[in-house]
């Protein structure tokens, strides 16, 4: 049964001469009477992974049914499982899969959705499908197509943001795109320049251009990049500010003319131009600031008559806080539960209501920001190896308990595969605090507590960011990683003598464990690991690194070990009388030990893919290696050879055999995860070989190319 309500349109923020800038509720009467519409019976998400998950929770609470669509490659994934209807739509690549309009449309169809949310990516910010949804009589829960191509257009945006008095950085947004005259134009703005793609988005065809001799290649890598990711090679070309801040707004708007914002976020902290932790609100803005940032992105939605949830991402000058308006996001941010948590909103919730042709549920006066929130992306991704993407089993995933304050949003569990075809995020650290320290503090808890094995991951990375003085002291800027190396990429250090002790207890205990239950040798008994020693105990060798350590252990009693541990030959220390305790679970255990006058508990994993013993101990991990007998070996590369960093395909080859190349000249173009890679010569010689062609897909590891000797 439909519910009458009446409400009053109240007066919007004032500027400093006591004037509205912009009135955050325009086109409404005074004096408004809105029949509240039910909500939809069923949606289709048409997306995957942890978007689906949170929009399949939400759906959940309010009794609305999902149907949820699938690849391939996630017949087995966690969204697939939760929602009330699952439909395969294709293999494994996005385009033959969730990019299929036809595919979804009849799934639609079949299934009774009355509409369609798009989470964030693949088809989100399409508005051919928006159009042609509304042409099938279907919703779909996002922007009108209008607004998003409005505002989807880099040049075009940017045009109808000057034209609403929203400032934006200097640069060329026009027609010619003929190479010359974009390189005469970058000159007449002054390198550095930021070459962007006008269809773009994620950093997706983002390229740093810091003096002419290079802008050419950027500009083709720019326009490859842009055409597999947006069908779309045009580009624009923009000052580039040596120490901006990026900031944004998350704005809201129905379909009755109300319009408003829900504060900030500062999403400074990148790596390959995209995002890896958010907050809300940003850190030291001064409050007319503050203020004037909300007015100014409803005056950026208002002006393409926007409908729905957008956040307008604005570049600031960290020195003196002017700011300019970089793009519009027409749909649902990664990182909006950060604004969640101080606004104590469900965004989601918020998606549906409007949608369904209902008011805002909350208006300007209503909103208000209360404490202090961090998002932590926690990606598939070797930060010691340029943060390049990983693939790859979760083999062991544990995650910190979630409470009101935190929260894990993700759309995996242990034993899922992290795929080349898709994002590399395994899932989105949500906390919240009642002011940034307190924040801070909930979050490094947080992130010693999330344990993953089977691949690489950025968490240490993570904590180390955390506790970075000049982040905890609010200083953020979007070059924040390279200018703090030294301090987010230490040099690695020793393992402790308790995590080494551990690693050995763990392995012989299991080991004999298992040896006492079957008759078969476990694979962790290779014998250049593991021995019988003269004095009856049992001798284990682990490496850390390079380095390569022997641990003696002898039992005195039952669940009593003496361990000694020896460096090169000598005992480096010593634990007498450790009484374990091993509790033997899927792929390894928990650890219970006294080791000196310390009682640890551990969780350790073992890796039989590549022999690796893991350790997690008081939120700090640590990795050994378990030697293999030579037979076990793989064979070694080719001599002088440059490998592929990671699972990839062949994008572009710039050399061939008998070419000579300098240090640092580009080989091989590679793609993966949508994102492209040049692969540079480690030094100057003669290519002998060239192994792969364009189209080809390579492993993590494979010679690409090898140099004469």
């Amino acid at each position: 049964m439909s519910i009458l309500r009446a409400y009053s349109r109240l007066p919007a923020l004032g500027s400093k001469n006591g004037l509205s800038f912009i009135r955050t509720l325009s086109s409404v009467a005074s004096e408004q009477q809105v029949i509240e519409k039910p909500l939809f019976d069923k949606i289709l998400i048409a997306n995957r992974g942890e978007i689906a998950c949170r929009i399949i929770h939400t759906a959940r609470k309010l009794g609305i049914k999902t149907v949820a669509v699938y690849s391939e490659a996630d017949k087995d994934s966690m969204h697939v499982k939760l929602a009330d209807e699952a439909y395969l739509i294709g293999t494994a690549a996005a385009a033959d899969s969730y990019l299929r309009v036809d595919t979804i449309i009849d799934v639609v169809k079949r299934s009774g959705a009355q509409a369609i949310h798009p989470g964030y990516g693949f088809l989100s910010e399409n508005a051919s499908f928006s159009d042609r949804l509304d042409m099938e009589g279907v919703t779909f829960i996002g922007p009108p197509g209008a607004a998003m191509r409005a505002m989807g257009s880099k040049s075009e945006s940017k045009r109808i943001m000057q034209k609403a008095g929203v400032p934006v950085v200097p640069g060329y947004h026009g027609e010619n795109q003929d190479i010359g005259y974009l390189k005469e134009r970058a000159a007449e703005i002054g390198y550095p320049v930021l070459i962007k793609a006008v269809m773009g988005g994620g950093g997706k065809g983002m390229r740093i251009v810091r003096g002419p001799e290079e802008f050419e290649m950027m500009l083709e890598s720019s326009r490859r990049e842009a055409t597999k990711s947006f069908g779309d090679d045009k580009v624009l070309v923009e000052k580039y500010l040596t120490t901006p801040r990026h900031v944004e707004v998350q704005v809201f708007a129905d379909k009755l003319g109300n319009a408003v914002h829900l504060f900030e976020r500062d999403c400074s902290v990148q790596r390959r131009h995209q995002k890896i932790i958010e907050e809300a609100p940003a850190p030291d803005l001064l409050p007319e600031i503050r203020q004037l940032l909300g007015e100014k992105a409803v005056a950026a939605a208002k002006a393409v008559e926007y409908v729905g949830a957008g956040t307008v991402e604005f570049i600031m000058d960290q020195e003196t806080q002017q700011f300019y308006f970089m793009e519009m996001n027409t749909r649902l941010q990664v990182e909006h539960p950060v604004t969640e948590m101080v606004t104590g909103t469900d965004l989601v919730q918020w998606q549906l209501e409007v949608a369904a042709g209902n008011r805002l549920p909350q208006l300007q006066d209503e909103i208000s920001c209360t404490g202090h929130a961090f998002e932590a992306r926690i990606y598939a991704e070797n930060p010691d190896n340029g943060f390049l993407p990983d693939t790859g089993r979760l083999l062991h995933l544990s995650t910190p308990l979630p409470t009101p304050d935190v929260r894990v949003e993700t759309g995996v569990q242990a034993g899922d595969a992290i795929s080349v075809y898709y994002d590399p995020m395994i899932a989105k650290l949500v906390v919240r605090g009642k002011d940034r320290q307190a924040a801070l503090r909930v979050l490094r808890k947080a992130l010693d507590e999330y344990e993953v094995v089977g691949l690489h991951t950025n968490i240490d990375f993570l904590k180390r960011l955390a506790n970075s003085p000049d982040f905890v002291a609010g200083k953020v800027e979007t070059g924040y990683i390279d200018k703090h190396l030294g301090e987010l990429f230490p040099r690695a250090e020793a393992p402790s003598p308790v995590a080494i002790a551990q690693a050995a207890l763990a392995s012989v205990i299991d080991l004999n464990a298992h040896m006492a239950v079957a008759s078969v040798q476990s694979p962790w008994a290779a014998v250049d690991s593991f021995r019988l020693s003269a004095f009856g105990g049992q001798s284990v060798c682990v490496t850390f690194g390079d380095h390569k350590y022997t641990v003696d252990i002898i039992s005195s009693a039952k669940d009593v070990y003496s361990v000694a541990i020896k460096d090169e030959g000598s005992v480096v220390q010593r634990f007498d009388g450790a009484r374990a305790m091993w509790t033997t679970g899927v792929e390894g255990g928990q650890l219970r030990v006294l080791l000196g006058d310390r009682l640890c508990c551990s969780n350790v994993v073992f890796n039989k893919k590549d022999s690796s013993i893991t350790v997690f101990d008081q939120g700090q991990m640590a990795t050994f290696k378990i030697p293999q007998p030579e037979y076990l070996e793989s064979e070694e590369l080719a001599v002088g050879s440059v490998t592929a960093p990671m699972s990839c395909k062949i994008v572009q080859v710039l050399v061939e055999p008998g070419a000579e190349v300098t240090q640092d000249m580009p080989l091989v173009v590679l793609e993966a995860m949508k994102m492209e890679h040049v692969i540079k010569a480690p030094k100057a010689g003669k290519i002998s070989d060239v192994y792969y062609k364009v189209g080809d897909l390579v492993d993590e590891g494979k010679s690409l190319v090898a140099f004469e000797e």
